[in-house]
């Protein structure tokens, strides 16, 4: 099978995905098809993923090492003469591939917009739908319909920072952009203060945020792939809350997998999950993340479309514990879409 591997983006997340397009690329190659590594925001100007197909009758693998920082992106703009999201030779190229493996976290990757364009061209691509996407990455949309299908969810309050608005709130608070994922541009806050300064971190992303209840207790992670859950992960960071570096720096997180839970527990997070996955109208796969706090209540935070294949990200993780390597998950992503 001829395979495109979009990753990169101008999105917050473009390091993360290019971390994840590598390793995707790599595990398709090893599997057997004739893979192309492309980011889709710069397209043949990013030298180092050049747009033609490799395959395991070669010793070519692709790297990449994730830098620790978030990508300057107005640096990034400074490298094209134009404001176009997409490079004009992904289409093209996509169109000559039998499938499209969707690699991209955050921006127009995770929001729908992507995969309404290329359902416009007939191009078939990996995970959900344009409308799963559109639902879930926008954290108001999503929590609404949670909260109408009796899932439970922390309470919170939409603000569009581009209206007037008034916040009226008891501490401790979370200050979340509306559409952003890998934590970024989230804030735990305590006070007036901080608020204030969460806020103006928040708006470096988006001009939507919500505020959101804080909960305190065990953090967990269900991976879902093709209707039917995975096992469950417990999420312990060492230091702080599950930040962006807590997430991609090796040994700042313990990922307890299976998590060490009851049976009734972990039935519990196994059916919600799917509940929610099936609520938000997710596509092949997804991945479902939970917050129980210390009078047993299950809360579901949010849900994500493409979830990380990072070599710390909790998917394939999930998808281990249940006797599935990586090249075998990618496998699976990859032909039944």
């Amino acid at each position: 099978m001829k395979v495109v591997v979009l990753a990169g983006g101008l999105s917050p997340e473009r390091y993360v995905s290019l971390t994840s397009g590598t390793l995707v690329a790599n595990a398709l190659i090893e599997n057997g098809h004739d893979v192309m590594l492309i980011d889709l925001y710069l397209g043949k100007l990013n030298k180092e993923f050049y747009p033609i197909y490799h395959n395991n009758k070669e010793k070519f693998r692709y790297t990449y090492n994730m830098p620790l920082e978030n990508p300057d992106l107005k640096e990034l703009k400074s490298l094209k003469d134009d404001d176009i999201l997409i490079d004009k030779d992904i289409i093209d190229i996509c169109s000559d591939a039998d499938k499209v493996f969707l690699a991209l976290h955050g921006s127009i990757g995770e929001n729908g917009k992507l995969q309404s364009l290329l359902d416009i061209y007939n191009i078939k691509y990996t995970g959900t739908s344009s409308l799963g996407c559109m639902l879930s990455m926008h954290k108001d949309i999503a929590k609404r319909i949670m909260k109408s299908n009796n899932i439970l969810t922390p309470s919170w309050k939409y603000i569009n920072l581009n209206e007037e608005y008034e916040i009226n709130t008891n501490y401790p608070i979370v200050v979340k952009p509306c559409s952003t994922g890998s934590s970024i541009g989230i804030s735990i806050v305590n006070n007036q203060e901080e608020l204030n300064n969460a806020i103006e971190n928040a708006k470096k992303y988006e001009k939507e945020i919500i505020l959101e209840e804080y909960i305190e207790g065990r953090e967990f992670t269900v991976g879902i792939l093709n209707n039917k859950p995975l096992e469950v992960i417990e999420i312990k960071p060492l230091v702080g809350f599950y930040d962006y570096n807590n997430k991609y720096q090796k040994g700042k997180t313990i990922e307890e997998c299976p998590a060490n839970i009851d049976n009734k527990t972990r039935e519990e997070l196994l059916s919600i999950a799917l509940k929610v996955h099936k609520s938000l109208h997710l596509g092949q796969y997804s991945r479902i993340d939970f917050i129980i706090d210390k009078n047993n209540n299950t809360y579901c935070l949010e849900a994500n479309t493409l979830p990380g294949m990072t070599p710390t990200s909790l998917l394939p993780q999930s998808a281990n514990a249940c006797n599935m390597n990586f090249n075998e998950l990618c496998e699976i992503i990859i032909e039944n879409r």
